[in-house]
């Protein structure tokens, strides 16, 4: 790389890369929740998509077998993004239909379905959302181990706090995770900012998503409470 390592800042610092457990196992908790998922709020057959979402992250494994993400390639590259791009489309499609099923009445459960069904759509919407932000932020996870580039798309305060985090430190999914799960509850940026312009759209899209969820389902199990 050309620029000084002594004195680049920790983003652009090359690294060993990221494990992939925590992904892992977020994805795995999604193909679970969308398993559990009522049929009304999964496209048919029910098993269709978190059969796909497996055999994909199967794919992914095959291909690029190393625990840790730091070398770029464009097949696990494309095999990662049709992933993220696959967990996206079932959780679009859970949305639409929640609130569609919400507005016109024809998802018909008992209010303490309806709250753990909604929670659920809730929660596959914040881990797509850090899927899509782990797989776009600075080019990707292997582009962030590399420190490709130059500018960063979000601001974590690990990137202002100096001497205060290990000097190589690089945000891992876990800190997307915890950026889209504040980013759904606060509906605005907690402590990590969004600088280029399709971050800021994201997280304008996921707090919208959240805060519809949020409004129909409680207001709904309300009005169906015993």
């Amino acid at each position: 790389m050309s620029h000084d390592v002594n004195h680049a800042p920790a983003w652009r610092r090359a690294t060993e890369g990221e494990q992939r457990w925590a992904v892992t196992i977020g994805l795995l908790l999604v193909v679970g929740i969308q398993y559990a998922l009522p049929a009304a709020l999964t496209p048919s057959p029910h098993w269709l998509l978190p059969s796909l979402e497996l055999v994909v992250l199967g794919a992914l494994f095959v291909v690029n077998p190393h625990r840790r993400v730091a070398h770029p390639s464009p097949v696990p590259r494309v095999v990662g993004l049709v992933l993220a791009g696959t967990v996206s489309l079932a959780n679009v499609w859970s949305v639409v239909a929640l609130i569609s099923g919400l507005l016109d009445g024809s998802l018909k459960l008992s209010a303490p379905h309806l709250l753990l069904s909604g929670g659920a759509v809730w929660l596959i919407n914040v881990i797509a959302f850090s899927l899509l932000y782990w797989e776009y932020d600075r080019g990707g996870p292997a582009a962030r181990a590399r420190g490709e580039r130059q500018h960063t798309d979000f601001l974590f305060p690990q990137m202002q706090a100096g001497d205060l985090v290990p000097p190589d430190w690089e945000p891992e999914f876990p800190d997307y995770f915890y950026l889209a799960f504040t980013n759904s509850t606060a509906f605005s940026p907690t402590d990590t900012l969004p600088l280029t312009r399709w971050a800021k759209l994201l997280m304008t899209l996921q707090s919208a998503v959240s805060m519809l969820t949020v409004a129909l389902v409680v207001a709904r199990a309300v009005n169906v409470l015993p």
